[in-house]
């Protein structure tokens, strides 16, 4: 397996992209430390892997606690070792489909410092115990305003384009201690739970949406969790050993342009 004998932090683990990420790097052989704010989501989430035959541990954690943060660090590495993976998920608490110009300063800024503070407080805490044993890999995710102007997305799409600049610049520090620092940009996934939520009682309004942003790819397709999940797996492993200082694009071609006047039909 992939990540065989791999230790991995994941903060935000009973999300869908926490727990989808969680899931695969235990498949792939890891021993994931799931952490979040709710114990329930997160025992969901160590439960299916269990069941599968993966090895998982749960604690609950504010991921914008710097003490608690460091804490459960040396605990981490007391009990594995070392940790080899760092994986930051949390939610922004944005605000989204109001004009910049209409909304209120709190509503905007909440996102980037939400952003700024549990990245930096995780990412540095996994940094240090990196930096000691010379080898580690911090992922942090992002979507497709972090590549694009992109509208109604409030403080999203800056909070976005800080935590792309905060992984690059991390990562310039780290590389001379073998550390890699990479960020994952993804696109919308139709069967994350934002979406599986919207669908339950879609109006056509919300199903329009959805095929607006299929067709704002080059694919005609958004990624699903697995597509993350899997790419995560990748960075995650010696195969990438070679990759840091770069956010790589999941978001089937989004932010290359948009590509909605390209029609989805076969080539005849």
């Amino acid at each position: 397996m992939i990540l065989a004998s791999k230790t991995a932090v994941i903060y935000g683990a009973g999300g869908s992209i926490g727990g989808a990420v969680a899931r695969a790097f235990a498949r792939a052989g890891a021993h994931v430390f799931l952490t979040g704010r709710t114990f329930a989501p997160l025992q969901k989430v160590a439960d299916d892997i269990h069941h599968a035959g993966g090895r998982a541990t749960v604690a609950t954690l504010d991921a914008m606690d710097e003490k608690a943060v460091n804490g459960h660090m040396a605990s981490v590495v007391e009990e594995a070792g070392k940790v080899d993976i760092s994986f930051n998920a949390i939610g922004l608490q944005d605000t989204q489909d109001t004009p910049l110009v209409e909304m209120a300063l709190a509503d905007f800024i909440r996102p980037v410092n939400i952003a700024m503070e549990t990245q930096f407080i995780t990412a540095t805490a996994a940094g240090r115990v990196m930096m000691q044993q010379g080898t580690g890999v911090i992922l942090s995710i992002t979507a497709t305003p972090g590549g694009i102007g992109y509208p109604m997305v409030g403080g999203f799409g800056p909070a976005c384009c800080a935590i792309e600049s905060f992984s690059r610049d991390l990562a310039s520090e780290l590389g001379a201690h073998g550390v890699r620092v990479v960020n994952i940009r993804s696109a919308g996934s139709p069967d994350s739970r934002p979406f599986t939520e919207a669908l339950a009682n879609a109006s056509e309004a919300t199903k329009d949406f959805i095929r607006k942003l299929e067709e704002d790819t080059m694919l005609k397709k958004l990624p699903l969790m697995e597509d993350i999940a899997n790419v995560a797996v990748f960075l995650a492993s010696d195969s990438a050993g070679k990759i840091t200082g770069v956010t790589i694009d999941v978001t089937c071609g989004t932010t290359n342009g948009l590509n909605y006047k390209v029609p989805s039909i076969p080539f005849i």
